[in-house]
């Protein structure tokens, strides 16, 4: 029989509290367990010494018999100078996800796109004033002849 050491949830709903146990490693996670070491509350400051409590000489037994602890209770055991933990990194936990990955390519390209668009505009705009220059002078003179069409329209009505 495989046999664990880990946490038993017991509490209320949002109000979790914990039973370190010892268990075969196929029973359910709240369910039959061999023997109770110790407990957990997380709802306690990290400071707090009745944040975990454990029987260390019931611990020891069992992980000399063989029992795995679970993540987390090797965390504790480790921090009670009962067993060993390897520090572990993983330089991949802190990098984006493949579809991060890709919106910020599409933004990095839409924004590339955008720039190229305002530069075309700019380009566009100095060479604009040149053209409107010569439109320009054209309208400057058309008004002269349309106020002269205007006056005589003007005569009509009043003979």
């Amino acid at each position: 029989m495989a046999v664990a050491i880990r946490l038993s949830r017991g509490g209320a709903k949002k109000r979790p509290y914990y039973r370190i146990v010892v268990s075969d490693s196929r029973a359910p996670r709240d369910g039959k367990y061999l023997e109770q070491i110790g407990t957990y509350n997380p709802l306690l400051a990290k400071d707090n010494p009745e944040r975990v409590k454990l029987n260390e000489d019931r611990a020891r037994h069992w992980l000399s018999v063989g029992a795995k602890p679970s993540d987390r209770v090797h965390r504790f055991l480790d921090a009670a100078g009962i067993l060993e933990r390897e520090a572990r990194n993983n330089p991949n936990k802190g990098k984006p996800g493949e579809k991060a990955v890709e919106r910020a390519e599409e933004k990095a390209e839409k924004a590339k796109e955008a720039e190229e668009a305002a530069k075309a505009a700019e380009e566009a705009a100095a060479e604009a004033p040149a053209e409107e220059a010569a439109p320009e002078e054209a309208a400057a003179e058309a008004p002269a002849e349309e106020a002269v069409g205007e006056e005589g329209g003007e005569e009509k009505p009043e003979s």
